[in-house]
């Protein structure tokens, strides 16, 4: 069984505290490659959390039976079969997001931050832990795609939801948002191309570490009027 301070501690580290893409620096090719568009940045992540959630409690079901010299040839065994069956039910199923997607679903298999959570927190822990892990680090991942998607997408493009007609179908073409009026076909090509990736996750970086800075300021605030109120109180 998992109790509710381990789902919020387990959550808290993987979106936030030791969140894979703007703390740990893991998975940039994708993160760069991807996230040209809210949707793309989206959908990777969301492929990336199901895989981590799948191949992490699995790993945990399986860990006391695989030897420890095999156990990163079969940890990456156990990832790739998470993957391969995400791929063909994407072809399947969402087969015009696969094509945009591409070679960027197999290649989950590669992310340093599958493996590294397989090794680090699925190989020690439980199931239902692990596959929470897993997930919730997929999440946090998401979140930052999403986020760096979506503003590449505003500030290059003028637009805000391409592509949704890929997961949900010809009539979500409606739900486009054109921040900028079509028939000036706008672009930013800057924002759009790799370097416009580099930059805007670099502001993303600083500004977790900006709100982190704060947050411990107020944590050591608090912590010394509650030590002067106490000292007050002894005398």
């Amino acid at each position: 069984m998992i109790t509710q301070t381990e789902v919020r501690s387990i959550s808290h580290n993987a979106v936030w505290k030791q969140n894979p893409t703007v703390v740990q620096i893991l998975g940039m090719c994708p993160t760069l490659a991807m996230t040209t568009t809210l949707v793309n940045g989206t959908s990777l992540g969301l492929a990336t959390a199901l895989v981590m959630a799948c191949s992490g409690g699995c790993v945990a079901l399986l860990r006391s039976f695989v030897p420890n010299e095999l156990r990163n040839p079969v940890f990456i065994l156990i990832i790739a079969a998470a993957v391969t069956i995400l791929d063909l039910a994407m072809n399947a199923y969402l087969h015009a997001l696969y094509n945009v997607l591409g070679i960027f679903i197999p290649l989950i298999v590669t992310n340093c931050i599958v493996l590294a959570r397989s090794e680090a927190f699925a190989s020690k822990n439980g199931v239902a832990q692990s596959t929470l892990d897993g997930f919730m680090m997929g999440i946090g991942g998401t979140v930052v795609l999403a986020v760096l998607g979506g503003l590449r997408e505003i500030i290059g493009k003028g637009t805000l939801f391409s592509g949704v007609d890929l997961v949900f179908g010809a009539a979500a073409k409606s739900w486009v948002l054109h921040l900028v009026p079509a028939d000036l076909n706008y672009q930013f090509l800057f924002v759009v191309l790799p370097p416009g990736a580099f930059i805007g996750l670099g502001f993303l970086v600083a500004g977790k570490a900006a709100l982190d800075r704060r947050a411990d300021a107020a944590r050591r605030r608090a912590e010394e009027a509650a030590a002067g109120g106490s000292e007050v109180q002894a005398a």
